[in-house]
């Protein structure tokens, strides 16, 4: 078949005029990368029609271009971008007028690359900011326009510099900067609404040292679509084009479009206030060491625990550490927090979390075709488990269904729909647990009120003890929405006025005590913490083992139980909340042991722990491993993160690299 221009692009014909499209074949467009935005921008407007292109990349296609970037496939592993990209854009009009630029645009030949050009688009990466001065600073001498369309999150930021009007250096103020000045400049000035910042799940993935952060598919897409239409209007002169200090962000996520204005650019006051703000937030990350260069030498051992050590651990102590004694031997040296931390009786709670640990790596293994197998050091104490996991290279071995939901599972402390759950969604929950556990299902109406009010006596006894008050002020993180070590406020579940006066009455007991005496200062956080998330939700439920725990390893055991539960509810799109109070204090009642010096204190949580009795009965109380409440809601925009793996081995010295 022979290829008829004007037939491939005929559909175009109705938003553009037959002489409009012979116009645009007869344009040329440099682009300047061919990754993310620049291969996209390239078969967006060969489609269009547009006739010749210079383009320009030295790189050449890896794995880790595959979740975004148009011409990264199996078929183009570690060939040039600019021979592919070539080829895919002549294969859709084989009489494209190619100049190609395999070796980038370089000093020596930025003059040849924009030689007969009508528009500049800029599609270089985002921490390329030398060459991407210049090329702007060239076209603004040259009087040639030029777009940058920014992935940012699910979004695309526009910015249009047109001839005579604010150059990029006006804009950007970069001449005389420092790099990293240079990274916070540019940010602020492509996004000055930073739309796209409150739903990055993952800080840990923003890489500023080594030069990366997390990409999509939908902005690099938004991207071609957004600077297409900007240069349809640019070279056939229709349509209003906004130029700097004007820009466009919309974000496809929030579904918002912000429109800004910045007059002087970066030396308008607003923008002044943003940069100030920016430089506070990214210059520390940009002055970290760089871990982009160790990640590719990761072991196997270390690439299971990178996602493994996301198990769940009592206000994220995650009480563990790792030794790598050989290549198919891991040892985890264990810890528990019972010395200071009155929420974990005799360790049980961070035996538990050692057990999650556990069930992590498994899971974690199976996505690497390998199988562990953990065995318990008999010699050592319950307070600091030794744990030694062999690793066996299995080919039968699929990868688990669970393994996507490891480092997205999350504590949802708000709220959930009460929507009860389906006799589907109960039975895999109840199967995941395996034969010796089972659930006790607390979700009736009544039982869902009677579960509420009790938590809510619980969090008096919780919040009254000053056993207690020495824990929750050491485990909080103020004015974060992530924290790696504690619990953000953010994602604490009050409402921003209690937090402030909760922030205020954690600064000493005597004001904690001040307020509980004489303005009934548990209301409001028992309230929005027990009460109101008691009553909205599925239900409550309770993990059973069948028969009662009484050694280490019957915990671990559960907390492996209870992890495959946690996962399987969030591929099931449930939300979960750990409910531990209620059982964590009836053991210190069941076994006579002292909770609080507050004798008023320890009379109430004896009371309670008889209503509980009486809500679950003395066997399943006997037999409880684990208790929460459940749910359909959203998935919390806070949470805690975790610590850097390179922060977790017992031996530094051996295991120097820094893993996120």
């Amino acid at each position: 078949m022979n290829f008829d221009y004007l037939s491939a692009f005929s559909r175009n014909i109705g938003w553009i005029t037959r002489e409009e499209q012979q116009l645009l074949r007869s344009k040329r467009i440099a682009i300047a990368g061919l990754g993310g935005v620049g291969g996209s921008h390239l078969l967006t407007l060969t489609r269009l029609g547009v006739g010749g292109f210079s383009i320009a990349d030295m790189d050449r296609f890896e794995l880790a271009n595959f979740n975004r970037q148009a011409g990264a496939d199996v078929k183009a592993l570690g060939l040039s971008k600019v021979g592919v990209m070539a080829t895919k854009a002549r294969e859709i009009n084989p009489t494209l007028e190619l100049r190609t630029f395999s070796e980038g645009v370089t000093d020596a030949n930025l003059e040849s690359f924009l030689d007969d050009i009508d528009l500049y688009i800029d599609g270089l990466d985002f921490f390329v900011l030398d060459m991407r001065a210049k090329l702007f600073a060239a076209c603004a001498e040259r009087g040639i326009p030029a777009i940058t369309a920014a992935p940012l999150g699910m979004g695309v930021a526009l910015l249009n510099f047109l001839p005579g009007r604010m150059t990029f250096e006006e804009y950007f103020g970069f001449e005389n900067q420092p790099e990293n000045e240079r990274i916070v400049r540019f940010l602020m000035g492509l996004s000055p609404a930073m739309l796209q910042t409150p739903y990055l799940v993952d800080p840990s993935a923003v890489d500023l040292a080594s030069h990366r952060g997390p990409s999509t598919a939908m902005a690099c897409e938004l991207c071609a679509g957004v600077a297409a239409t900007e240069a349809l209007k640019i070279l056939l002169r229709r349509g209003k084009v906004f130029a700097a200090p004007w820009g466009i962000h919309f974000d496809a996520y929030r579904t918002k479009l912000r429109r800004t204005w910045r007059p002087g650019g970066h030396r308008n006051p607003l923008q002044r206030i943003g940069l100030n703000i920016a430089r506070k937030k990214f210059l520390a990350k940009l002055s970290e060491p760089s871990i982009g260069q160790t990640e590719p030498l990761l072991s196997p051992i270390e690439h299971i625990l990178k996602l493994a050590k996301w198990a769940p651990s009592g206000d994220n102590t995650q009480p563990w550490q790792f030794e790598i004694a050989a290549e198919d031997h891991l040892v985890i040296h264990g810890s528990d927090t019972r010395d200071h931390c009155v929420y974990d009786f005799k360790g049980r709670a961070s035996q538990m979390s050692v057990g999650a640990l556990l069930e992590n790596i498994v899971i974690a293994a199976t996505n690497y075709g390998i199988a562990a197998r953990w065995s318990l050091r008999p010699n050592a104490p319950d307070a600091a488990p030794t744990i030694d996991v062999r690793f066996f290279s299995d080919p039968e071995i699929k990868p688990s269904p669970l393994v996507p939901y490891i480092r997205t599972r999350a504590t949802q402390r708000r709220a959930m729909q009460r929507q009860p759950l389906k006799s589907q969604e109960k039975m895999r929950l109840e199967e995941s647990l395996g034969k010796e556990y089972a659930v006790l299902w607390l979700d009736t109406p009544e039982d869902r009120l009677r579960t509420a009010r009790l938590m809510f006596r619980y969090g008096k006894v919780r919040l009254t003890m000053p056993e207690a008050y020495e824990v929750h002020k050491d485990i909080i993180q103020w004015n974060a929405r992530h924290s790696r070590e504690r619990i953000p406020d953010r994602a604490i579940g009050l409402d921003p006025i209690t937090l402030r006066f909760m922030k205020w009455a954690l600064k000493n007991w005597s004001r904690v005590n001040f307020l509980n005496t004489y303005f009934s200062g548990t209301l409001l956080p028992r309230l929005e913490l027990d009460l109101i998330p008691g009553v909205f939700c599925a239900g409550h439920f309770v993990l059973l083992a069948d028969k009662p725990p009484m050694s280490i390893e019957d915990r671990i055991s559960a907390g492996r139980a209870l992890q495959r539960f946690w996962l399987t509810a969030t591929k099931l799109n449930l939300q979960l909340q750990p409910e531990m109070t209620p059982l964590i204090f009836a053991g210190y009642v069941g076994e006579s042991a002292k909770l609080t010096r507050i004798d008023a204190v320890e009379k109430t949580a004896k009371r309670l722990t008889g209503e509980l009795t009486g809500l679950l009965g003395e066997d399943h109380l006997a037999r409880a491993v684990f208790m929460g409440r459940i749910g359909k809601g959203k998935q919390p925009d806070a949470r805690s993160t975790r610590k850097r793996l390179s922060d977790l081995w017992i031996t530094p010295n051996a295991n120097t690299r820094s893993v996120a």
